[in-house]
């Protein structure tokens, strides 16, 4: 386990989900990113668990980085890599795939660009410094970066 994987959300993070979940699901949206939930069997309880995430675009593939390396998603979804996509009331069967490091990396690159309040949270969690794109490209290893992929 290194640095990253003890870092923790806030202890406000959950309840601020929760409500954001609420709204997204419900078609109202905060903030110029598009904001999707995702919903994955819990690895303990076998219960549908739901987040807000924030998929990015790269060479037309989708992409979510996980901030927070050690969030119950992140391992719910190691567990179990099919999981759903709700947007805007539509829901979608997708396989998330985790990246090894070399092909997270540019990836990583795009990130503050299409995802600023992920490189809001890698800021405050002392991560990066500012956020810079060779900042974040260089967490490639140490953040979770998953590859969605349609389920066939």
């Amino acid at each position: 386990m290194n640095m990253s994987d003890r870092i923790r959300a806030p202890w406000w993070l959950k309840p601020a989900n929760r409500v954001y979940r609420t709204l997204l699901r419900r078609g109202i949206r905060i903030g110029p990113e598009h904001s999707v939930v995702l919903t994955v069997l819990g690895r303990k309880s076998g219960k549908p668990r739901s987040t807000p995430v924030t998929p990015l675009h790269v060479d037309g593939q989708r992409y979510v980085v996980a901030t927070f390396p050690a969030a119950d998603w992140v391992a719910n979804v190691r567990a179990k890599n099919t999981v759903t996509m709700a947007d805007d009331g539509r829901t979608e069967n997708i396989r998330m795939v985790e990246l090894e490091p070399a092909q997270a990396a540019p990836v990583l690159r795009y990130f503050g660009e299409q995802v600023p309040s992920g490189v809001t949270f890698l800021k405050r969690s002392g991560l990066v410094d500012k956020g810079t794109p060779d900042e974040v490209e260089a967490l490639a290893g140490r953040l979770p970066v998953f590859r969605i992929d349609p389920v066939t």
